[in-house]
């Protein structure tokens, strides 16, 4: 926790940005869910689900004036423009780990600005979550996971890495991967434990049916 936390909790926080949500009921698909924060437009989405936010927090400038006059109390302008509304709302926050819903699937540059944040702050276990995918950045000290054999994984550098990966379908050793050079977009599991190695952001996705592996596999040791 920082002075300039907002939200704190010893459970899972989700924040819920302005993007579309489809096919996802807040409160039925995620009942582990400790509390909702709204990131500027995002509140919309609470609103509409009958969900009152612990805040709503960004530079306000995409909210509905329904969702400004409903949650007025929890409204926390954050006027600076040197930071996305995601980046605002992740610094001012605490949890062990973060759902990040309503950030893919519509602006491309707002998705890789999310991405961007998340590779900034690698100490955070934050998961970035639609109706298709969990995708997370692995551990520095390395990530573990059981996947039953098939499973799509991906493995995509967000930086110029170097990753050892085993118990994939096609595994590799001390390979250089980068955003403009090799990744492994498309791998999948071997059936068994999955052991990843890496030295730099490392965004790994799976299908969003295994939430709760990725949520283990993300978790921080304080």
């Amino acid at each position: 926790m920082t002075a300039n936390t907002i939200v704190s909790s010893n459970n899972l926080i989700c924040l819920v940005g302005g993007a579309k949500i489809e096919n996802l009921s807040l409160s039925a698909d995620f009942p582990f869910v400790d509390s909702f924060v709204g990131v500027d437009g995002g509140a919309d989405h609470l609103l509409d689900a009958g969900l009152a936010p612990a805040a709503v927090i960004g530079d306000l400038d995409s909210l509905s004036d329904l969702a400004r006059a409903t949650f007025a109390a929890v409204l926390c302008h954050i006027s600076e423009q040197e930071t996305t509304d995601f980046e605002k709302a992740l610094i001012r926050v605490a949890a062990p780990a973060v759902l990040a819903l309503g950030f893919t699937g519509g602006r491309i540059d707002h998705g890789l600005a999310v991405l961007n944040v998340m590779a900034r702050y690698p100490e955070r276990a934050i998961l970035l979550v639609d109706q298709d995918d969990v995708s997370f950045i692995a551990k520095r000290d390395g990530t573990d996971l059981t996947l039953p054999a098939g499973c799509r994984i991906s493995l995509m550098p967000l930086a110029d890495v170097r990753v050892t990966a085993s118990g994939l379908r096609w595994p590799f050793a001390d390979m250089c991967l980068a955003p403009a050079g090799k990744t492994s977009s498309s791998n999948a599991a071997a059936g068994g434990p999955i052991h990843i190695e890496t030295d730099g952001p490392l965004l790994i996705t799976l299908p969003q049916a295994y939430l709760q592996t990725a949520l283990k596999a993300a978790a921080r040791v304080e």
